[in-house]
């Protein structure tokens, strides 16, 4: 038995060797030549059709025609700056003369009014108005507000005759303070209606006063949030905060010794990001906790100030809430860290060089710290100081209290959430009072913003805006030392409004222009993408107002253009930059050419991209106006909604003109007044020319040839913003319903871009297809576009481009009559298999666009997905051929998965017992801080009660970690080398070879890719994926990164100090008087609380 052993051996190695054999001799041989026929035949079939129900051929025929009466110029970008940097100038010009307007009516109306304690005045209160009761009846300060849907202010219900007062939940609205701010801001109503007058392009306008109500106008009702509370409090707002103080460098120092457990701790976190919210990005901060020693919230910002931006603040707030008590309290360690912080920043020109101030939360102060202040901040007592002591324990409030009023701070007592809010307002108020005495009135600039507590649809509170504002101040002799600030005026500027002075159709199809602030953060740009997708909603990303220059254009490696900007310089840069269309699928290299320059008297610069080449050429045409309006009115034929042809908003009457009715009738003569952009309209007048007889050949079509099932769409746009469009397809037979309709904004002209199939038609060669497949959630057809030009004088510019949808039907059944061979084919000259269909098992077939993008599959799942994703091995080999490049994109907007958890605080329950003493503590600590916290004053309106939840819950829902969180991310894009022209091979993959063969379609953007079914090679090559992945750094590095400070331009102005300051008015403490049971009630559960922690 066993000497057979080595002959079956001997064996079985021959018989595996013959299978081995047998397997080559069966390896599938695909032939080139038959894979270069079907590209061949396929490219004529498909150009025909494109050409024919087009008409791109009639259109570049019309062009030639014309070349001998149009002009070429070259668009000159120093110029063009200048031109609209003026007009943007102009625009806030007049928005800062209205808000001027309204300070000093505000401060007239204070200089001649005395303040009356029993004053009764009734006023349009507007969460009360047009809310009558079951009888019809309305409520105090709720009367009847007429209100009418209004166009210009985003068609809300308004009243533009009259405004209307807001009062947070936490303000008395019948207090004798407030009654009197608002009898006297009855003075702005005029003023109001008079700016509109002036400049009907305003928007909203208000007052905010430091009492607490909001003045706007025109009037509006006001909605609650889910709870019925109005938390809207207007001194929150960047806007009242920026106005009312200068830049300042704040350290938050707070006590979390073990004394501040429980509820002290949770006002402590809630005071600290109240402080946090009052800070903007000019202004500078750090977040210190202590003990019996000095810890920083974020160690990484250890000994410096960082820039108090939004994505800064949240930082600090999350870390905030992390924070435990333990230890003993020791304040002069801390002290004397946050002086030397301060005083080093000041030293070395760090920081915001204006106000300096340290916020120390504690529940007391036993120590002695006169020699800190001896040391670090007296006589100048450059830092002042502002203290607040949290909790009901009165014992070390005279501490609390002297260490601010010997530094020009102020002292608040805090036992209560609700207090919370107009404690932290104080310090503000203080910061203000140099300039106030000077009366500076400072107009300020705010970054962009959201405003989502205003607007409540998201169409409304979705749009970017600034506001401009300028602080209002008590002019009376006897109160001049004491600084006292009456509130805020503003107005907002929708940024898109302020975009819109820019024409889009000079800039071309990928030029664009973009404002920045004087911190080189973004107000608009269209590569800012401020919102995110969390499931089905849209909200707004945290940082959406400090994404940075740099972070979009982050090709300017060594931020030369933001640097000049942020400056204020004006001038150019030229640079090569790999852009994206698309949504980021299809990288472009361009060269651009930057412009730039500054916005006099606001901390803006705005800035210019023109594409080289085509981008900065456009061709000048000249028809009569009775020729242009015969065809501007074609049926066929629409203009750009979001351009601006005619300025409609200034006349309240042409506002009811859609942008194509203006401009007809502006060239009929029946409005005269009418602001028209005349190179504008007179290019598009020749553009209706020109491309007019394509409305003829398309019905033409229609009805004198029976049109292919399949043939849905043909289109054209030209640089005038003007469309033309034939439905080939009825809307019932139609599969692309909604392309080219209203809300397929890719494929429209928007203020932000041009049409996605007019931007890949230019980057192609000019008569030459451009084939894509779109994926519409779900419906899935092929669009076909190419360009068309115009030369004069030896230059070439783009006229516009054209194009034809087509339904994947239509193409599938053309591709795979063409992707066979007949079974009498003649296949002896033939190597390889004969006859070969691309119906048959043994083979896929794929039509795949010049960015990998995979066109037509027999899977139609597969449609729209990028080819490595779809066959790794054929994409990895094509990619080692050459035949495609992969390029390297960058997103510093990204949001990436959260993978971060807050451990939960809560301690195990290491018994029942443990766990019914808890309930107990809870039960009577809660009933008893209930009877604290109860006044009579309360009973006269429980608002108070309602506040302070609705501020708890605001803090309680920051513990909760979002799912995405802002991060950087790179993604990869690929682009075809149309000089490799074919390519064939054999893929080894484990038992069996995978043969390809790769093969360009003439006159498109397409190959056409033919592999062996049989062969799976998907564990040797895994799928190429477009996944974006998160860039992650080192723990130094992202240190590093986080504190280091970009080149920022500071405000001009700073009020820091005033010598007739009165620095005695620094706060009191409020009187507390127990009962002795209460006293002993609190005694007994204070025990109990610390026998059983």
């Amino acid at each position: 038995m066993d000497s057979r052993m080595p002959g079956v051996g001997r064996f079985l190695g021959l018989l595996g060797f013959l299978s081995l054999w047998l397997s080559a001799q069966a390896q599938m041989k695909i032939p080139p030549e038959t894979v270069q026929q079907w590209a061949n035949v396929f490219s004529v079939q498909l150009r025909e059709v494109t050409v024919k129900y087009s008409g791109s051929l009639l259109l570049q025929k019309k062009l030639k025609d014309v070349e001998s009466i149009i002009k070429i110029v070259e668009t000159e970008g120093r110029d063009l700056v200048k031109d609209y940097s003026d007009e943007i100038e102009r625009m806030l010009g007049s928005k800062m003369k209205s808000v001027k307007r309204l300070a000093e009516s505000a401060e007239d109306a204070d200089l001649y009014h005395d303040f009356n304690t029993t004053l009764q005045f009734d006023y349009y209160n507007s969460m009360l108005i047009n809310s009558p009761d079951e009888d019809g009846t309305f409520g105090e300060l709720g009367g009847e507000f007429p209100l009418e849907e209004n166009e210009h202010f985003n068609n809300l219900p308004v009243n533009t005759l009259q405004s209307d007062i807001q009062v947070p939940t936490n303000v008395y609205n019948r207090d004798p303070v407030i009654l009197n701010a608002i009898y006297n801001s009855e003075a702005l109503n005029d003023v109001f209606i008079s700016n509109f007058q002036k400049d009907p392009t305003l928007t909203w306008q208000y007052f905010g006063s430091s009492a607490g109500f909001f003045r706007i106008y025109p009037g509006i009702k006001w909605t609650p949030d889910a709870n019925g509370v109005a938390a809207f409090d207007c001194r929150n707002r960047n806007w009242y905060i920026q106005a009312a103080t200068s830049p300042k460098d704040i350290i938050i120092m707070f006590d979390m010794s073990g004394s501040m457990k429980g509820l002290k701790m949770t006002i402590a976190k809630h005071t600290i990001n109240t402080i946090l919210d009052t800070l903007g990005e000019n202004d500078f901060v750090n977040v210190i906790a202590y003990t019996d020693y000095v810890r920083y919230v974020e160690p990484c910002f250890k000994g410096t100030l960082v820039q108090a931006d939004l994505d800064n603040r949240e930082h600090f707030k999350l870390l905030v809430e992390d924070i435990h008590v333990k230890g003993e309290a020791k304040i002069n360690k801390a002290m004397k860290e946050a002086f030397k912080i301060l005083n080093e920043a000041r030293t070395k020109g760090q920081g915001s060089m204006c106000n300096q101030a340290i916020m120390l939360i504690t529940d007391g102060a036993m120590e002695d710290f006169e020699a800190v202040f001896e040391e670090y901040n007296w006589p100048e007592r450059r830092v002042r100081v502002f203290t607040y002591l949290i909790g009901r324990e009165m014992t070390f409030a005279q501490n609390t209290k002297w260490i601010a009023c010997n530094n020009k701070g102020y002292y608040t007592h805090i036992s209560t959430l609700a207090d919370v809010q107009e404690n932290v307002m104080e310090y503000l108020h203080v910061l203000s009072r140099p300039m106030v005495i000077n009366h500076n009135h400072d107009i300020i600039w705010t970054e962009a913003y959201m405003d989502t507590v205003l607007f409540s649809t998201k169409a409304q509170s979705l749009l970017l805006m600034t506001s401009v504002a300028m602080p209002v101040f008590s002019k009376k002799k006897e109160t001049l030392s004491h600084g006292i600030l009456l509130g805020v005026v503003g107005t907002d500027i929708p940024l898109q409004e302020v975009m819109k002075l820019v024409p889009r159709y000079m800039l071309g199809p990928h030029g664009y222009a973009f404002l920045i602030t004087n911190n080189g953060y973004i107000l608009a740009h269209p590569d800012l993408r401020p919102l995110y997708k969390d499931g089905k909603k849209l909200k707004p990303k945290p940082n959406y107002n400090s994404v940075d220059l740099s972070e979009v254009e982050w090709e300017d490696t060594d931020e030369l253009l933001r640097t000049a900007m942020v400056r204020g310089d004006t001038g150019s840069l030229t640079l090569n930059i790999r852009a994206s269309v698309d949504k980021g699928r299809r990288p472009l290299y361009l060269v651009n050419n930057y412009f730039y320059t500054n916005i006099d008297d606001t901390p803006f610069s705005f800035g210019m991209a023109l594409t080289q080449g085509h981008g900065s050429l456009m061709f000048m045409g000249n028809v009569s106006v009775e020729e242009g309006l015969h065809d501007l009115t074609s049926p066929d034929l629409s203009i750009a909604t979001e351009w601006t042809y005619c300025e409609t908003d200034i006349d309240p009457a042409h506002r009811k003109f859609s942008q194509l009715q203006a401009a007809i009738r502006y060239l009929l003569g029946l409005e005269p007044d009418l602001e028209c952009d005349e190179v504008l309209l007179s290019q598009l007048l020749f553009d209706a020319v020109v491309t007019a007889p394509l409305e003829a050949y398309w019905n033409a079509l229609m009805l004198n040839d029976r049109v292919e099932p399949g043939i849905e769409t043909a289109f054209l746009g030209t640089r005038s913003g003007l469309s033309r469009l034939v439905r080939y397809a009825g809307i019932e037979t139609r599969v692309a319903k909604r392309f080219l309709t209203a809300g397929d904004k890719d494929n429209l002209f928007t203020i932000d871009h041009f049409p996605l199939w007019y931007r890949l038609a230019v980057e192609n060669t000019p008569g030459s297809f451009f084939y894509y497949s779109v994926n519409d959630k779900g419906v899935k057809y092929i669009v076909a576009t190419t360009s068309v030009t115009v030369s004069s004088g030896g230059k070439t510019a783009m006229a516009g481009a054209i194009g034809v949808q087509l339904t994947l039907d239509f193409v599938e059944k053309r591709f795979w009559a063409i992707a066979k061979q007949a079974p009498d084919t003649d296949c002896s000259n033939i190597e390889g298999v004969c006859p070969l269909s691309c119906e048959s098992d043994d083979l896929n077939c794929y039509l795949v666009d010049n960015n990998g993008f995979t066109v037509l599959s027999k899977d139609r799942d597969e449609v729209g997905r990028f080819f490595g994703e779809v066959d790794g091995s054929v994409m990895a080999s094509l990619l080692k051929m050459g035949m495609y490049k992969k390029i390297s994109l960058f997103d510093y907007q990204a949001m990436c998965k959260n993978s971060h958890h807050h451990h939960s605080s809560a301690r195990p329950l290491l018994s029942p017992f443990y766990g019914i003493v808890a309930l107990m503590r809870w039960f009577f600590s809660n009933a008893l801080m209930f009877l604290l916290d109860f006044n009579f004053c309360g009973l006269w309106h429980s608002d108070y009660f309602v506040e302070a939840k609705a501020g708890y819950h605001t803090t309680h829902k920051q513990k909760k970690m979002e799912a995405y969180i802002p991060c950087e991310s790179s993604y990869p894009g690929f682009m075809y080398d149309p000089s490799v022209k074919e390519a064939n091979s054999l893929i080894k993959c484990g038992r069996c070879q995978k043969m390809f063969v790769v093969q360009q379609v003439p006159d498109s953007n397409l190959v056409l890719v033919v592999t062996q079914a049989d062969c799976d090679c998907s564990r040797q090559y895994g799928a190429i994926p477009l996944e974006a992945k998160e860039i992650k750094y080192i723990a130094t590095v992202k240190c590093n990164r986080m504190k280091s400070q970009k080149i920022r331009r500071r405000p001009e102005s700073c009020h820091a100090y005033h010598p007739k300051e009165n620095a005695k008015d620094c706060g009191g403490a409020e009187a507390i008087s127990l009962s002795l049971s209460l006293f002993s009630a609190s005694l007994l559960v204070s025990l109990l609380r610390h026998h059983w922690t």
